[in-house]
């Protein structure tokens, strides 16, 4: 077999969702809608959070980054399937999916780490309410994202560099919609036990490290929300956390069922369903998760609203 690097043979085929040609329209159709009420539906939040003084605050600073963090996800796969069901064509450069699993895995490790930020944000106003404002200051808020971007950034790049060093032997069908890090990783023709060794080392640090910092944080809302004496202080505790508890559900059962299935299920059609649902459903689902059960949310996008109907029509 030809031991060839695809360096220079420089194509991957992505198999996408389907093969059958009948269903590449509806495809096309459906998956273009929940890209663009997600781009849309995630924007809104983001204004709506600028725009309005009351929400100026660290819950919402957050939000607004998991919310930008989210179309730059989103749009790090969709746009590329849609090109491809569009020009008939399966075919994604070697550079192109280096790319894409850099910039994947560096806003689905974002993701991650905002949602401790913000379970951490959570845990300081329900368990230290009078020095909320204190602990939570901009400076610290901003350092929480700044540390967020270099952690993500540092392991998207290590885990991209690392992919420079496999061999590839022909050009390879991906049985993905995209370029998937453990699909790639499979279908290379060399050693790939060092690649294996630093991806589920970064899974569990970074994957396993976030999960036991929301789960610590909860434990402790939770001690804090038994000690409140009335029921309606323990519900108004309660609910500020339900949207990101959705939030963290909805993320989280969605990658364990692709990454901590059998390999063996790797490349069956329930393991793509599964990543169409962290890649896309998750990020269009999390404006409205956020907007219908919060007061704020749902008047600042009211005011956010009618003032761009004013400006409008002046």
């Amino acid at each position: 077999m030809d031991s060839q690097n695809d360096t220079q043979i420089s194509e991957f085929l992505l198999v996408g969702l389907s093969k059958e040609p009948e269903l590449q329209p509806l495809i096309f159709t459906l998956f273009l809608s929940m890209y663009l009420i997600t781009v849309f539906g995630n924007l809104l939040i983001i204004l709506a959070t600028i725009s309005d003084p009351h929400l100026h605050t660290p819950m919402y600073f957050f939000l607004s980054n998991l919310s930008f963090v989210d179309i730059c996800f989103i749009s790090t796969t969709i746009p590329k399937m849609l090109w491809n069901i569009q020009k008939q064509s399966k075919g994604i450069t070697y550079a192109g999916c280096i790319s894409q699993i850099y910039f994947l895995l560096l806003f689905a490790g974002l993701d991650d780490f905002l949602l401790v930020a913000m379970a951490y944000d959570r845990y300081v106003a329900i368990c230290h309410p009078l020095q909320y404002t204190v602990i939570m200051n901009p400076w610290l808020c901003g350092l929480l994202v700044l540390l967020c971007w270099m952690l993500s950034a540092l392991n998207s790049l290590l885990q991209s560099l690392m992919m420079l060093r496999l061999s590839f032997c022909r050009v390879l069908e991906i049985p993905h919609f995209f370029c998937e890090l453990n699909q790639v990783i499979r279908r290379a023709c060399c050693d790939t036990f060092l690649n294996d060794v630093v991806m589920y080392s970064s899974a569990g640090m970074l994957g396993g490290g976030p999960f036991v910092g929301i789960l610590y944080s909860y434990s402790k809302i939770v001690s804090s929300i038994r000690g409140i004496s009335s029921t309606q202080g323990k519900y108004k505790a309660f609910s500020t956390c339900t949207s990101h508890l959705s939030v963290v559900a909805l993320f989280y059962c969605t990658v364990l069922a692709v990454y901590l299935s059998p390999a063996a299920t790797h490349s069956s059609q329930s393991n793509v369903t599964a990543s169409v649902m962290y890649t896309l459903v998750t990020p269009m689902l999390n404006p409205f998760i956020y907007s219908l059960r919060n007061k704020d949310i749902k008047g600042a996008l009211k005011r956010f609203i009618g003032m761009a109907a004013i400006k409008g029509s002046t």
